[in-house]
C-alpha cells in the first residue's frame, strides 16, 4: 500500500455511509487516522470498530456548530493535529416546485448542506492556520455547476458551497491551507437509491445509472468520489486550491450518450449555408 496519507489526521462529516464511509475506509487504508462524524450513531460506531485503532466515532449533527467544533477538537485532542477536513454530510432535502416549497424545509436543507460546510471550514481554518498546513474538502455537486440537475434548495446550497470554497481558498492560501470541492453527478449511493423508494437498492441503482451514463455502461460509485477526496487530501494535490473537481463522466462538459451531430465529416459550413473553402486562385 502506498500510504499516501501517512501521519495525517482527517475529520469527516457524514462518515457513516455513502461518500463519507468510502472516504474513511480509503483514508485509513492510506495511513490516516480518522474521526468519523455522523448522526447515524449505530452505523458510525460500527464503522469505527471495523476500521480499528485509527478511527474514532463522534456524534455530529452538522446543523449545530458546537457539534462540528467538537468533531475537530476531538481530532486534535486524540490525534494531535488536523490535516484534512472533509465536509461531506448531505441530504437531498426539500424537493418540488418553487411555488410550493415549505420555508421550514428550505431552511433546514440550507442548514445541512451549506451552514454545515461553513462550520467545518470555520473550525478547520482555526486549527489549520495555526499549523500552517491543511486540506479542506467540501462536498459540492454538478447541481452546483448547472441548473436543472437538483431540487431548488439543493442546487442553491451547492452553488453556494462552490462560492464558499473559492472565497475560503483565496483567504487561507496565505497560511498554507488549501480548500477544494468535489462535484459528483448522481452516483450509486443510498441517497440516490432512496429517490426511487429503496435506499438499499444500490446495485439496482448502479445498473440504472449505467444505462444513462455518458461513459458507456459505467455508473458512478462512492469509490469514485473517495478517490477524488484522496487526491485532494494528499500532498499530490499540493499546488491545487480553489478548485471544483467533477466526478461526473463529463456531464457538465456536455458529454452525452447521444451522438454529436458533427461526428461525421461535412464540408466546412460558411455564411448563408454555403459550404467549403473559397478558392484561393
Amino acid at each position: 500500500m502506498s500510504q499516501r496519507l501517512e501521519q495525517k489526521v482527517a475529520a469527516i462529516t457524514g462518515a457513516a455511509s455513502g461518500f463519507g464511509c468510502a472516504a474513511a475506509k480509503r483514508f485509513v487504508a492510506e495511513g490516516a487516522k480518522v474521526v468519523l462524524g455522523d448522526i447515524q450513531e449505530d452505523a458510525g460506531r460500527a464503522l469505527a470498530a471495523e476500521l480499528g485503532s485509527k478511527a474514532i466515532f463522534v456524534s455530529c449533527n452538522v446543523t449545530r456548530e458546537e457539534d462540528v467544533q467538537n468533531l475537530i477538537d476531538t481530532a486534535v485532542s486524540q490525534f494531535g493535529r488536523l490535516d484534512i477536513m472533509y465536509n461531506n454530510a448531505g441530504i437531498v432535502g426539500s424537493a418540488g416546485p418553487i411555488a410550493t416549497t415549505p420555508a421550514d424545509e428550505w431552511k433546514f436543507t440550507i442548514d445541512v448542506l451549506l451552514n454545515g460546510v461553513f462550520y467545518g471550514c470555520k473550525h478547520a481554518a482555526r486549527v489549520m492556520s495555526e499549523q500552517g498546513s491543511g486540506s479542506i474538502i467540501n462536498m459540492a455537486s454538478t447541481a452546483g455547476l448547472m441548473g436543472g440537475l437538483g431540487p431548488h434548495a439543493y442546487a442553491a446550497s451547492k452553488h453556494a458551497v462552490i462560492g464558499l470554497t473559492k472565497n475560503t481558498a483565496a483567504e487561507l492560501c496565505s497560511v498554507g491551507v488549501r480548500v477544494n470541492a468535489i462535484a459528483p453527478a448522481g452516483m450509486a449511493t443510498a441517497m440516490v437509491a432512496a429517490l426511487s423508494g429503496d435506499a438499499t437498492a444500490i446495485e439496482e441503482t448502479k445498473e440504472r445509472l449505467a444505462k444513462t451514463s455518458p461513459l458507456k455502461n459505467r455508473a458512478g460509485v462512492a469509490d469514485d468520489v473517495a478517490n477524488a477526496a484522496l487526491w485532494l487530501a494528499s500532498d499530490e494535490s499540493g499546488y491545487t486550491t480553489g478548485h471544483t473537481l467533477t466526478t461526473d463522466a463529463g456531464l457538465t462538459t456536455g458529454a452525452s450518450l447521444n451522438p454529436s451531430p458533427f461526428q461525421e465529416y461535412q464540408p466546412l459550413i460558411r455564411e448563408a449555408g454555403n459550404r467549403g473553402l473559397e478558392s484561393q486562385d
